[in-house]
């Protein structure tokens, strides 16, 4: 009774080992037992290999081998804690008994004889909640059986290792890899005598002895381990006298909390969250290696800061793809005076996108068979009004000027409204809408309205880049790619989920996207995109939504398309930046311009690919709402069927106007070596176009 009573469970065992222990070691069974899973955190790289942070968890931990452990660690952890380790066989009776005398003597627990092989048995195997002294015991029995068992499985290498991996060390640091970064800002292999000895004495106590809070205790208690490791003759007197007399000195470190890229970052989580679950993401020690180029990430931040430098400016995202690839290169946004943000405003903000959306009302009629340099339509106010009933919607253009008969490729130019209404609805809303679905706009719901055309329906930059790299590649639509190879805990690459694996797919003839890329091109050079231009081959297409909330730049070369987008976070707010306003044609073709310079200064120059099929154009006539003519066209009535089920328009040709300008030279490239066969992609949801009006948009 007195045994139990003073709390002294080395005083029980002692008794047990010397009249029962071979019952004890019999009554357990090691390979019946599954350790505890140990969680241990996730980390992120860029292309170039640079950490961009780690998931954070409740538990910050990182698994590391011995030759990756500096070897003052492992001497210090067994000196002060279990200084008969490569003695004993897990069990340490020679302490148990020196404890249990302690524990008499005192009548109370003063002394621990838990080896260190017990104490990681404890962690992995067995449940803390006991709460009467006889499950307490049990436990302490089952503890004791299993370290023997253990001791014997595995090699004592294995044991300090998982130990040491393990143990928690305050600070949320659990193994002495998330110690060396969270105490020294260095890995664990890096440590030196006095730092080793400073982990090595924190699990015993970690708030006592937290360096951060108590220095002077965590001071006294790294010279008591340096004592022992002297006792222990693993260092020398001079040695000693060497580490006792160093101060000290911690650098407080950054890798679990601090997160590179932040907006990225959170994009490649919710990819792996889709993929493992939220639980495995946080705690499964994956090493996940991502398409992001630093050096491009650089160069958007600054182009960004160079253009919006007030603190009461707007905010600005940009992202840029490899056509090529779909892989992301780029992505980051900035809102001044808000560093802190957590809103991914690159893949997660939804914004109209004004005039960049004509270039899908563009791609789709072409693919319908119009011809951009010999259709025309009158550029002159609109009104669309289906039934008397139903409110009107009012077209003009952005400056109010009109230019009358004028082909579609100049009212690109010039991106005029009143023609892009009329020229959405004889294509076809839902054409529209299926058009942008097939570029890159798959995740933004795109209602099929009249105004879809100009832009009315919000999509994210992210989207935006993805649909013009389909553009810039020919017509070949890559799905977004952020990772390129996740590691395991274990070292070996996950394989099932094709990281790095291009996901492409032919979504639109070649031809259509060079006759879209040609126009875009001119736009770059005497249209509303010229501030862009950067003396490279280049397409672009600006944007403006009504009363400058918003404003849009996305081009492509055949390396890179980037969108840019500058607007208030918060709301639909008119911008004006340094008393000027927001245009796609100003300040996001300055940040798209300084940006695309330094991100394709070492590229080679590059010309688009030209079609390995030929354009198939048909008579494109007047249809229900505009008012247009093709050159050499009579007039009769045609019925033209297009390429969307069930769309016909009824036309009736008027006469011809004058002749067009002549079409932009054809650029000479290099051959494409791309030959994957035209494919169809699923339509989107359509509705009923809405009546109301609908913001004028901008160039």
């Amino acid at each position: 009774m007195v045994l139990t009573g003073v709390g002294g469970f080395g005083a029980v065992l002692a008794v047990i080992f010397v009249t029962g222990a071979g019952i004890v070691f019999t009554n357990c069974d090691l390979s019946k037992l599954s350790p505890v899973a140990i969680g241990q955190n996730s980390f992120v790289y860029a292309a170039d290999g640079s950490p961009l942070g780690s998931i954070q968890t409740a538990e910050n931990r990182q698994v590391v081998p011995m030759d990756e452990i500096s070897p003052w660690m492992p001497k210090a952890v067994v000196a002060i804690e279990d200084k008969r380790f490569y003695e004993h066989g897990g069990v340490d009776y020679v302490g148990i008994m020196r404890a249990a005398i302690a524990d008499l003597r005192a009548k109370k627990a003063v002394q621990g004889a838990s080896t260190i092989t017990q104490q990681l048995v404890r962690n992995l195997y067995i449940s803390n909640h006991e709460h009467t002294t006889r499950q307490k015991i049990d436990r302490k029995l089952k503890e004791v059986c299993l370290a023997r068992k253990l001791d014997t499985s595995w090699s004592k290498e294995k044991i300090l290792t998982a130990y040491m991996n393990q143990v928690f060390y305050g600070g949320n640091a659990y193994g002495v890899e998330a110690a060396a970064q969270t105490y020294f800002s260095k890995p664990a292999r890096d440590l030196t005598l006095p730092e080793a000895a400073l982990l090595a004495g924190l699990p015993q106590a970690p708030s006592n002895y937290d360096p951060f809070v108590n220095q002077n205790a965590a001071l006294a208690r790294r010279n008591e381990v340096l004592k022992a490791m002297l006792g222990n003759g693993d260092i020398s007197q001079a040695q000693y006298a060497d580490a006792v007399a160093q101060p000290i000195t911690l650098k407080a470190g950054k890798m679990y909390t601090s997160i590179k890229e932040p907006y990225f970052f959170s994009y490649v989580k919710d990819e792996l969250v889709k993929q493992y679950g939220a639980e495995t993401v946080r705690t499964g020690g994956l090493r996940v290696y991502t398409t992001i180029d630093p050096r491009l990430q650089r160069l958007a931040k600054k182009a960004i800061r160079d253009t919006l430098y007030d603190s009461t400016d707007p905010a600005s995202a940009v992202v840029a793809i490899d056509p090529r690839t779909g892989a992301i290169r780029a992505m980051t946004s900035i809102i001044p005076g808000r560093p802190n943000n957590q809103f991914n405003l690159a893949a997660q903000g939804g914004r109209q996108p004004g005039s960049t959306f004509k270039a899908f009302v563009l791609a789709s009629a072409v693919s319908q068979g119009m011809n951009p340099y010999t259709t025309y339509y009158t550029s002159a106010p609109f009104t669309y009004q289906p039934s008397p009933s139903s409110e009107p919607w009012i077209v003009h253009t952005y400056s109010n000027t009109y230019s009358g008969s004028i082909s579609v490729a100049s009212a690109t130019l010039q991106s005029d409204n009143s023609v892009y209404a009329q020229l959405t609805l004889d294509a076809g809303p839902e054409n529209v809408a299926e058009m942008a679905y097939k570029l890159g706009v798959r995740h933004s719901n795109l209602e099929a309205v009249p105004s879809i055309g100009l832009g009315a329906k919000e999509v994210t930059p992210l989207e935006m880049a993805s649909a013009y790299a389909t553009l810039a590649a020919g017509g070949i639509y890559s799905e977004p790619l952020a990772i390129t190879k996740v590691v395991l805990p274990d070292g070996t690459v996950d394989k099932s989920a094709d990281w790095g694996k291009p996901k492409r797919e032919r979504v639109i003839p070649d031809w259509v996207a060079n006759e879209v890329t040609q126009i875009l091109e001119q736009n770059m050079l005497s249209g509303t995109a010229t501030r862009a231009y950067f003396g490279r081959v280049a397409a672009a297409k600006t944007g403006t939504t009504s009363d400058h909330a918003d404003g849009w730049l996305c081009g492509y070369t055949p390396q890179l398309s980037t969108a840019v987008w500058i607007g208030y976070p918060t709301g639909r707010i008119p911008v004006y930046v340094h008393g000027v306003a927001i245009a796609g044609g100003n300040l996001p073709a300055s940040i798209w311009h300084d940006f695309m310079a330094g991100a394709l200064w070492h590229a080679p120059v590059l010309d688009f690919r030209p079609p390995k099929t030929a354009a198939q154009f048909v008579t494109w006539m007047k249809g229900s709402y505009g008012y247009l003519g093709s050159t050499g066209s009579s007039s009769t009535t045609t019925t033209t069927t297009t390429t969307k089920k069930s769309t016909t328009h009824q036309t009736t040709t008027e006469q011809a106007p004058p002749p067009p300008p002549p079409p932009p030279p054809v650029i000479t490239s290099v051959p494409t070596t791309t030959t994957e066969p035209v494919t169809t992609t699923e339509p989107v949801t359509t509705t009923e176009p809405v009546t109301t009006p609908t913001p004028t948009v901008g160039p």
